[in-house]
């Protein structure tokens, strides 16, 4: 038995991979196609331990992934491979397009040749499991009503109408094809590895580099957020027990403001590791003009998935934040060999001399 992972070099497929390993002994195919977000640095841990098998390549690949398929015959393949930040999206649509739906078509039609070809018994047993997001659902007016599974797909950034688009075709070849697929949403991860990025671990990166600490309009932007690892047991507890065709939403329920979560991380660094001037973290805190077409707020509703399956996060925000801000604290090499030239260049174009 085996299972082939997409994306596994990223934050949350590297998470899942070492997460799966340490509870299992069911090797893992890792696929990543080693954009600038994958870090085979994440996956140090398992150098020289047979169980991981690591493949450079495309989930669009169409002669790589039938190779893959027919050779190592996974019970299960957990599709994390995706462009995901918001902002790439909208200074460069074109690569959101190419790789979260025409990859994702890709994909499914290699699993899917592969799938058909299989005896009948293993083709109930396989399972197409599609890692996707709660931006699909759009945005929400303070006090609206968390997003359900049946809430309607409004996304409204480049990055998260490619990912409706790929929930759209994993639904489809569910429905029209008979492939046996689990969709998972997510709410905002966040964790070891995170690449510097998003807004948790570029405001940590940001305070202890003694640089501006860049927050969006009035900060009031509020997200739920999800500690990597639990999001981990939840899609390892889809696979083993999901209804096929269904989606569960996957959340933290910790809804908060942007800006409390650039408070909470200050107060926490200035406890852990003060500033030699004694002055707080805050005091680097700047505010820079919204992104455009920023959703207000987002948040999820993971009833579904407590009652049907049994799964709730075992991390509180506080609890999450505080194990978050001590890894950085104590992988200040790893954040220093992701940050290339490249990623310098893009925290310039993006905010400019704040960042």
């Amino acid at each position: 038995m085996t299972i082939l992972v997409t994306g596994g070099a990223g934050f949350i497929g590297s998470n899942f991979v070492l997460d799966w390993l340490a509870q299992s002994d069911e090797p893992v195919i890792n696929l990543d196609k080693l954009t600038y977000a994958g870090n085979l640095e994440n996956l140090a841990s398992l150098q020289g331990d047979a169980r991981h098998i690591f493949v450079q390549g495309d989930i669009g690949d169409t002669t790589l992934l039938p190779e893959l398929l027919a050779k190592h015959q996974p019970r299960a393949v957990i599709n994390f491979a995706a462009e995901s930040h918001v902002d790439r999206s909208i200074h460069g649509p074109g690569a959101f397009v190419q790789n979260n739906i025409v990859g994702t078509f890709n994909l499914l039609e290699s699993v899917r040749a592969w799938w058909a070809a299989q005896p009948q018994d293993r083709q109930g047993d396989f399972r197409f499991l599609h890692v996707s997001t709660d931006e699909i659902y759009g945005s929400l007016a303070k006090g609206e009503p968390a997003f359900t599974e049946s809430h309607p797909h409004e996304p409204n950034s480049p990055y998260s109408a490619s990912k409706a688009a790929s929930d759209h075709l994993v639904r489809a070849w569910h429905h029209t094809y008979g492939l046996p697929v689990l969709t998972t949403n997510c709410s905002n991860n966040y964790g070891p590895y995170h690449f510097p990025e998003k807004l948790i671990p570029l405001m940590i990166v940001n305070a202890l580099a003694g640089k501006p600490l860049p927050v969006y309009g009035d900060g009031q932007q509020i997200r739920d957020w999800l500690y990597v690892k639990d999001h981990c047991s939840a899609i390892r507890r889809v696979l083993q027990a999901g209804k096929v065709g269904e989606t569960y939403n996957i959340g933290g329920w910790n809804e908060k403001p942007n800006i409390d979560i650039v408070r909470i991380i200050c107060q926490l660094l200035d406890t852990l590791q003060p500033r030699a001037d004694g002055k707080p973290y805050v005091d680097q805190m700047t505010f820079v003009a919204d992104r455009p077409g920023h959703d207000r707020r987002y948040a999820i509703d993971a009833s579904k998935i407590e009652r049907e399956l049994g799964w709730k996060p075992a991390e509180t925000f506080e609890t999450g934040i505080a194990k978050t801000v001590a890894w950085y604290l104590a992988n200040q090499d790893w954040v220093a060999h992701v940050q290339s030239g490249a990623y310098r260049d893009w925290l310039q174009t993006q905010y400019g001399a704040k960042a």
